[in-house]
Order: structure tokens, then sequence, then C-alpha cells
């Protein structure tokens, strides 16, 4: 298969972690005899120091006319210290998700068996956690209208939601549950908000297409609740922007590092796949960022093209490195592999795992393949 792949590496850390899941992507090519190629484009705050604009009309461009985007992460201190500032790094992602109809976030929230103590959550609560969460990514208040009163002392955020936004996302929803185990939970505010009786109106009817899915309603308080009390309850989330934000935000702490979520946002022409991660500005250059959550989001990439061998050997990896601890700083403290190293081993492993010989001192050489 020959892909297109436009890469906006952004800010911070983003260019090191990126470097990496081009590298296993290199890798999966090499070892199955596809094509992938990279158009690198700016966007975030090097983009703003560049042309003034967090999303310059060339990098939408490139992201319009690619199969896919891979995108590292975005913001800087610079701008988040200043409240002030009328041009912000985040505003170019949100106007690429708009611009490209990218409607859909997925987030997958797994557990690794090895990783289980890094967690803070008690082992018995969270082993076997493997839920993903569907959020509605174009509408809602982050995209309604706001206003400020003259004296600055009334602020109104708007939300809304139409039945085809809502429609869309919940048959993807569904039909990833039904590949799963067969389980939907909406979470919404239905006992408060207008928009959130659309939700549940419309998800009832949509379910009846999908009679081998049992569907569930939480409201997104107790959702946030069982969330904490008991993960593994949950297949598939499916919620509006505003909740989908805080909950996989919340949920991503039971992996023990953020360093390992990865996530697509799904439109109807293209996809962006991206870690959730942030810019981590204090580790940018030292080479010490996690760049799993990058790799995993490329394992995403290749199954939304229906690539799931290659996808499933880049999981096999990550999930060697993590079982070798051939990880970075935050999941092994004192005995730790740089953001290349990492990168190094995963690569490797792909193209040779029977093979691949363990040693730090190879690795961290960039020679963790010895025949």
């Amino acid at each position: 298969m020959k892909l297109k792949i436009a890469l906006l590496s952004g800010d911070g850390i983003g260019p090191e972690v990126t470097q990496q899941a081009v590298k296993v992507l290199d890798a999966i090519a090499q070892k199955y005899g596809h094509t992938f190629t990279f158009e690198k484009a700016d966007v975030g705050a090097i983009a703003i120091e560049k042309t003034g604009n967090p999303l310059p009309e060339a990098t939408l461009k490139i992201c319009a006319n690619s199969d896919a985007v891979l995108f590292g992460a975005i913001g800087d201190p610079k701008y988040d210290n200043n409240p002030d500032a009328e041009v912000r790094p985040e505003q170019g992602l949100l106007k690429l998700r708009k611009n490209l109809g990218l409607f859909a976030n997925i987030r997958p929230i797994v557990t690794y068996n090895s990783l289980i103590h890094k967690s803070n959550f008690k082992k018995d609560v969270i082993k076997g956690t493997d839920f993903v969460i569907y959020r509605e990514l174009t509408s809602g208040i982050y995209f309604g209208e706001r206003s400020i009163s003259e004296d600055g002392n009334t602020a109104t955020d708007n939300c809304t939601y139409t039945s085809e936004e809502i429609d869309r996302i919940t048959h993807l929803a569904f039909k990833a549950a039904q590949v799963r185990r067969k389980k939907l939970t909406l979470v919404d505010k239905a006992n408060v908000l207008a928009t959130s009786r659309l939700w549940r109106k419309r998800v009832t009817e949509i379910a009846q297409q999908y009679s081998d899915v049992k569907l569930e309603f939480l409201f997104v308080d107790n959702a946030a609740m069982q969330i904490i009390l008991k993960p593994t309850q949950f297949d598939v989330i499916l919620t509006e922007n505003l909740f989908g934000d805080i909950l996989s935000d919340e949920a991503s702490v039971i992996s023990g590092s953020l360093g390992l979520l990865a996530s697509a946002s799904i439109g109807n022409h293209t996809a962006l796949f991206e870690p959730i991660h942030g810019s981590f500005s204090v580790a940018k250059g030292k080479n010490i960022a996690n760049p799993l959550a990058s790799v995993l989001s490329a394992a995403m990439l290749l199954d939304h093209f229906a690539l799931h061998d290659e996808a499933e050997d880049i999981r096999i990896a990550v999930e060697k490195s993590i079982e070798l601890n051939i990880t970075t700083p935050d999941l092994n403290s004192t005995n730790h592999f740089s953001t290349t190293s990492v990168g190094n081993f995963l690569s490797d492993f792909i193209l040779d795992d029977e093979n691949t010989f363990y040693n730090k001192n190879n690795i961290d050489l960039g020679q963790s393949t010895i025949i």
C-alpha cells in the first residue's frame, strides 16, 4: 500500500516522539513492502513564530492532500503564561479539526500487566481495563457562540448540537462496539441539558440498528466516578465534546503514564493520529520523552487503513519494550533508555523479533539487533 502522510511534529517534544513513530512506520513499510511518504508542515507555536498563524494555509493544504496526518504535540509556555495572547498554538489544532471535518476523537484506554504497579490505582481495580472513548470533536460548547458583556462581568458560551452531528459519531461508536465486547455507554447530562436530551433521543433510535450491542446510559458525574471505581465495566463510551475531553484525561491516568496513550481523530475524508500528551516543553531536546504514545498512534493509523497485522506488530513491539523495561524515565527511573533508543529497539524488533538481542549498551548505540 502507498500512503501519503502529513507530518505535523508541532511543539515541545513533538518532533522527538514523532521521529520515532516515523522510524517504526518505516520498519513496517520495509517488512511488508508498503510505501509511506511523509511531508513535513508547521503547526502551533513554531508556526506562529514563523508566520504569525498557528495553522498556515500551506499546512492545511498539505493535510488536505494527504491520506492521513501524524501529529506530535502543540503548546508553549510563552502562550500558556500569557492569558492576553490573542493568537495561541491550540487555535491551530482546533482549526485543523474543523477544516478537515475530524468529528470523532477515539481514545483507547488499556493497561499493561507489567506496568500496573506504576498506576495510582489498586491492581485489582484496573487489571484488565480495556475500553475506548468516542468523543464528538467539532461541535458543542467549544465551537458555540461566546460573548462577554461590555462591563466584563458576564460571559456566555453556547452549546449547540444537531442530529446530524450526533448521528455520524454514534454510528462509528456502535460499529466499534460490534467488533469489541458489544456494549456501548452513552455519557450525558440529560437530566439538565437540552443538548444531552437530544443526544439520548438520537442514540436510542440509532441503537435499534445495532441490536447485538447493549446500550447503557450514565450521567457524566456518575461516569466520572465509575471510571475510578470500576473501569473494567466499560467497553465503548460515547459522549459529547466537553465531557469527552474531561473524561478521557481522567481515564488516561489509569495506565500509569500519559506517554502510553494514543488517539485518532476521524473525518469523512481524512484522519489525524496523535498522542494525547501535551508538548511537555521542559523535556524538549533532552531525549527523555516517552515515544510510545506516538508510536501507538501510528498503529491506529495502520488500523484505519485495514493494515491490522502491521498495527499488531507495532503493539507487540511496544508490549515487549515495556516487558523488558526498555523505556524512558517516566516508566523506568533507575535504568532508563533515551527516546531515540526506544525507537531503535521498536524498529529492530519489528524487523527481526526472533533475533533481537536485548542488551542495554547495544540498544543505546542503536545496535539492538545482532545476528
